[in-house]
């Protein structure tokens, strides 16, 4: 038989619960999030470093196959066509523009400070971290996430710590990520969660759906973009993809090389 106090004790333990399981499904949907965006971040970057010269080698071809055509025929399209294709033709960038987001007018920003001199700044090797630096970091950011903090020195805490494992995780370091985790292990136990009025309860679950929302916002903006939407062609191995592409388009110089040969020859 239930007493009166557990009757009314039940209403907010229930909320609780409620409360904690939608903390969970946000760190997991969260972690989700994360692991997508990086793969979104590397597939460009490395979309970029590998086949970036190829696809300025196939516009500086198909100009010179154009001013060849032009010089040989003297024809006026020609040789409209041919100052369009000149012009396609990337410009060496600028400073500023090499360093896109890492400095303006008046030198770097102080996170690429920070960045340059407190940590080694490496390209990521793959598109995809490694299944062990998935798990890893998948554990790391379930037991470290701000989100199960109830005090804000603990929530700062996490916060950086988190911050780390983010970045550790984005360059596929697993050699980092053990030693954030034994870290994590010598480090402070979190604190265990107090009972919270039923008013403080409603406004976390408030918080988690706008979390949530803010979320599902930014997953569908890297989803629908075009490195999103490339991605999308091969989920299973991203890295072939790019193996792929780069293999077509040395077929694609070859092919233009020759016909550029042909019209000199």
């Amino acid at each position: 038989m239930t007493t009166p106090e557990a009757e009314q004790a039940r209403p907010e333990e229930r909320l609780e619960r409620a409360v904690r399981a939608a903390e969970q499904a946000l760190i997991e949907y969260e972690i989700a999030v994360e692991t997508f965006r990086v793969e979104v971040e590397n597939f460009s970057r490395l979309h970029h470093q590998k086949l970036g010269p190829m696809y300025a080698r196939l516009d500086e071809l198909e100009a010179q196959i154009a001013e060849a055509t032009a010089a040989r025929t003297g024809d006026p399209e020609d040789m409209r066509k041919a100052q369009e294709a000149r012009a396609r033709v990337l410009p060496m960038p600028g400073v500023e523009e090499l360093f896109h987001g890492w400095m303006d007018g008046d030198g770097l920003f102080p996170e690429a400070v920070a960045m340059l001199t407190d940590q080694p700044v490496r390209p990521p090797q793959r598109v995809r971290p490694s299944d062990e630096v998935r798990k890893l970091y998948r554990e790391l950011a379930r037991k470290a996430h701000p989100d199960l903090a109830q005090e804000e020195g603990e929530r700062q805490r996490r916060e950086e710590f988190i911050t780390r494992v983010n970045a550790a995780y984005a360059r596929g370091d697993e050699t980092l990520l053990r030693e954030l985790a034994e870290e994590w292990a010598a480090g402070p136990a979190p604190v265990e969660p107090a009972p919270s009025p039923s008013e403080e309860l409603y406004a976390r679950l408030e918080w988690l759906a706008q979390r949530k929302e803010m979320l599902t916002h930014l997953a569908r903006e890297l989803e629908e973009s075009a490195i999103g939407e490339m991605l999308r062609l091969a989920p299973d191995d991203p890295d072939a993809l790019l193996d792929e592409i780069a293999e077509k388009l040395l077929g694609d110089v070859a092919a233009r090389e020759a016909e550029l040969a042909a019209l000199l020859g």
